[in-house]
């Protein structure tokens, strides 16, 4: 899955808790796949900014 595809799944989780939409069964569940989106999204930044950093330091 792509970040943007990650944090569009996010935002729309979060709406639909924010409008109360999701019951309580189903809050949880949005609540773990939140959880894994999100870190999913801060491995991809972590991985990204490492790889950033890898360039910029064999460039000099």
């Amino acid at each position: 899955m792509k970040y943007e595809e990650a944090i569009k799944q996010l935002e729309e989780i979060v709406s639909k808790m924010e409008n109360g939409t999701y019951s309580v069964d189903e809050l949880a569940e949005q609540l773990k796949k939140a959880q894994q989106l999100i870190t999913m999204c801060r491995d991809k930044l972590t991985k990204t900014d490492e790889e950033i950093k890898k360039i910029l330091n064999d460039n000099e």
